[in-house]
């Protein structure tokens, strides 16, 4: 699997020859716990292209991110917890933010293109309805976890190809 990307400006420097002055931003959120999952590979795979990684694990880390970046690209796990990981309370259940997250990315002046990741689910009508609700959030792609890498780059390979052109969006 090849992510093609094309900077903007052919003097653009490489990522071999030092940092790009252009960088395209991926908001990157995670809230499972598998070894080598995505959100673990993706930085170590992207950086060479340009792309910086911001790891969010909470809807509050996520919102931080989107405070203080300009985010091109958002992998969102609907999954991800509100806070940070603390102990919970006995008999209490984490409410996710992933839906909160994708309210706040719709209502950016300049929304970026949203891959969104859901957890599998067993009923087919909670599955549907988890589908319609992220499409109608503005979700570009829904990837059910747990997500192949492949899978990933694909989906993000497209997303700089339709939204992009092929290019870096402009600074």
């Amino acid at each position: 699997m090849h992510l093609r990307l094309h900077s903007p400006d052919p003097s653009e420097p490489s990522a071999a020859s030092g940092p790009a002055v252009r960088r395209l931003n991926l908001l990157l959120t995670y809230g499972g716990w598998r070894e080598h999952a995505f959100a673990d590979q993706l930085p170590i795979l992207l950086d060479r292209f340009g792309i910086r990684c911001y790891r969010a694990e909470s809807g509050d880390e996520a919102s931080e991110v989107i405070r203080r970046e300009h985010v091109h690209i958002a992998v969102i796990d609907l999954s991800i917890p509100m806070h940070p990981t603390r102990a919970q309370q006995p008999g209490t259940r984490a409410v996710p933010a992933g839906p909160r997250v994708l309210q706040l990315l719709k209502r950016l002046d300049q929304p970026p293109p949203t891959i969104v990741v859901r957890p599998r689910q067993v009923d087919p009508a909670e599955s549907a309805r988890n589908l319609a609700e992220a499409l109608r959030d503005g979700a570009f792609t829904v990837l059910d976890d747990p997500v192949p890498i492949e899978s990933m780059l694909q989906a993000l390979e497209r997303v700089v190809r339709r939204h992009y052109r092929d290019h870096w969006p402009a600074a």
